[in-house]
């Protein structure tokens, strides 16, 4: 029986209030998915992903919630499936521009996926001009944390220009579980969580070890000074900017190599340029300033092209926002990353396994805040294609939650490294501040490498 794990109810719990959907909106050379009439070819469309959706069955599944005392959330296969219910079309209003985009990317968004059905919407945007088409992707952070979802998309995907459909595998949906079927796999698991706890009594050492390690990673969550108080400390509402930041992974790569740095360390670099000229030109101060942002950790081990479901833990890294040289700031954030990553960390299923530890969490962080949360996801270094079409590039869209008004995820595609921001539209009206800053700052730290003319920021 297929059971939400921790880590997938931990992205479920939140979903009311604050919607807990994740995406990607790519871009497409689309000259070969419009007919002669000018029409998009929406059926065709739909007949590729139909012959690829056995390699992810979560995509025909559902969310099934027991009654009181059956356990946890099961997925289950749909007893019907439409994929015209998932597989859509928008039209991006004239001009067709970047904004317009990105403004129907965010209405898009916001229209919550329909939890009778399963949980991913796929939707095609034509309007762009030179037959480009927009392809925005919606996954429920409940079915796939960020690794996951990359790995579901890819396997939409093909790296070659082959333009035929493949036929549909059969597929017959199984019958929902009985109650009987529900309370026996509850009785199950109880008694192997049972075995595990004794089993941890029969090892004090090893069990004092991981205590103590979750205790040292829970402590950056719930560190008893309290963080800066700034305009984006705010509970977040329902709409949302969105912006995007382009380069190339050559140029990031470089910037890394010549300061001794990783990759993930450049991109939290740019995010606190980005965040010292938005907190400036707000007038608020920023000399000194340390901004504690969270970054997440993936506890994959496996294959990442199969990873499945949430498996991430969760690191808190101050930024140092105020005013110093980029190259300074980077080191400073290289030191306080080596350092944390050194840490053995739980997954935050397990931190925050039950209703009590999550509520406790809540009020902890509302007191403690953190307001920005970023994603370094690594993609394909081949270009890929849909239904012969060749994906031109990709930006992910992140999730906000409670005072996390401000996230910035970054994807490495084919030679590029994309950003996309997502900020809450009421707390973050200026959100091209913080662009125009996180570009000056890249600016300057490319400025920093040898071969910089070699390199073109977008």
């Amino acid at each position: 029986m297929d059971r939400l794990t921790a880590e997938d109810m931990v992205m479920l719990w939140p979903d009311e209030l604050w919607p807990q959907e994740i995406g990607c909106l790519a871009v497409l050379d689309g000259a070969s998915l419009i007919d002669p009439e000018g029409r998009f070819r929406i059926e065709d469309v739909r007949a590729v992903v139909a012959g690829r959706l056995h390699l992810v069955p979560r995509l025909r599944q559902l969310l099934y919630r027991p009654r009181r005392g059956l356990g946890q959330p099961v997925w289950v296969d749909a007893a019907t499936f439409d994929l015209r219910d998932h597989v859509r079309v928008c039209e991006v209003p004239a001009p067709g521009d970047q904004a317009q985009l990105l403004l129907t990317t965010e209405q898009l968004r916001a229209r919550r996926l329909d939890q009778s059905r399963p949980l991913w919407e796929m939707w095609f945007l034509p309007g762009l001009p030179e037959n480009r088409i927009g392809l925005l992707i919606k996954i429920h952070h409940a079915l796939a944390d960020g690794i996951a979802g990359l790995a579901t998309i890819r396997a939409l995907l093909r790296t070659t220009p082959d333009r035929r459909a493949e036929p549909p595998h059969p597929w017959t949906p199984a019958p929902l579980p009985t109650a009987r079927d529900l309370v026996a796999d509850n009785l199950r698991r109880h008694l192997t969580e049972l075995g595990r706890g004794l089993s941890m009594l029969l090892r004090p050492a090893t069990t004092l070890r991981q205590v103590r390690s979750g205790w040292a990673a829970l402590g950056e969550l719930i560190s008893d000074r309290r963080g800066p108080v700034t305009s984006l400390d705010r509970v977040v509402g329902p709409d949302r900017n969105l912006a995007v930041v382009r380069s190339s992974l050559d140029l990031i790569s470089e910037i890394a190599d010549t300061h001794h740095t990783k990759i993930n360390d450049v991109l939290l670099a740019i995010i606190a340029g980005g965040l010292h000229g938005l907190l400036r030109s707000r007038a608020e101060p920023v000399d000194d300033l340390m901004l504690p942002i969270y970054v997440p950790v993936t506890l994959r081990k496996g294959p990442r092209d199969q990873a499945r479901g949430n498996l991430i833990a969760q690191m808190v890294v101050p930024l140092p926002v105020g005013a110093v040289e980029p190259a300074t700031r980077l080191q400073q954030i290289a030191a306080e990353t080596a350092e944390r990553k050194a840490r053995s960390r739980p997954s935050l299923g397990t931190m925050l396994r039950s209703g009590i530890a999550r509520w406790a969490l809540l009020k902890i962080l509302d007191r403690q805040p953190v307001n920005v949360t970023t994603a370094d996801l690594v993609g394909p270094r081949v270009p890929l294609y849909f239904a012969g079409a060749r994906l031109l590039e990709a930006f992910p869209v992140l999730p906000l939650i409670a005072k996390v008004s401000l996230a910035v995820g970054a994807l490495s595609y084919a030679g590029q490294f994309n950003i996309m921001v997502v900020a809450d539209r009421d707390i973050c009206p200026d959100l091209d501040v913080f662009v125009a800053s996180a570009h000056n700052e890249l600016d300057a730290l490319a400025a920093t490498c040898a071969s910089r003319s070699r390199f073109a920021v977008g």
